[in-house]
């Protein structure tokens, strides 16, 4: 099994911040307010546990300390289905803990399809990580960095695509093979 944090922090600095797939990640990132966990879970009432225990941390530490939390588990989720079927329990944890409108959770896995897709399709690759991994953001310093790109979701979400489809699924490869 590789380096999971190392394989994590490396999609991270090529992909997310090296392609800006996420405008406001350096900031947060090089200020070391990203948080890496990498569950040990066997099963997924252990992996709600860390949910539980990550969401709990997130919202009850300064942001200038954790501003983001990747949650990430390297072997229970291989199938991409089951993952984003899991996402429905994600979002009623997220309503237990009374956070909805506090925290978001972005889904990434190494498989992600978007519904309408195809599977090689390599826009899929904006939510493409080297593991199944649940990014717990802070919807408050989600609409500051919106904010701060001029306001416009959608429009990142674009630009993303594009740069995808410029790159293409062969350079998407190189650019993940690199050490």
């Amino acid at each position: 099994m590789p380096d999971v944090e190392a394989a994590t922090r490396r999609w991270i600095e090529k992909a997310v911040i090296g392609l800006n797939l996420c405008p406001f990640a350096r900031a947060v990132y090089v200020k070391n307010q990203v948080r890496i966990v990498v569950s040990q879970a066997r099963h997924l009432d252990a992996f709600l546990d860390d949910l539980d225990r990550e969401l709990d941390l997130l919202v009850n530490t300064p942001a200038d300390e954790i501003d983001t939390t990747l949650l990430v588990h390297p072997t229970l989720f291989p199938d991409f289905e089951v993952f984003n079927d899991f996402l429905n329990v994600v979002d009623d944890v997220v309503t237990e803990h009374e956070l909805d409108g506090v925290v978001q959770v972005a889904p990434f896995h190494p498989l992600f399809q978007f519904e309408g897709t195809e599977v090689d399709d390599v826009t899929n690759a904006t939510n493409r990580s080297p593991f199944p991994t649940l990014h717990l953001l802070r919807e408050d310093s989600v609409e500051r960095a919106v904010a701060s790109e001029g306001g416009d979701a959608e429009a990142i979400v674009e630009r993303n695509l594009q740069t995808l489809r410029e790159l293409g699924a062969a350079g998407w490869q190189a650019l993940m093979a690199k050490p």
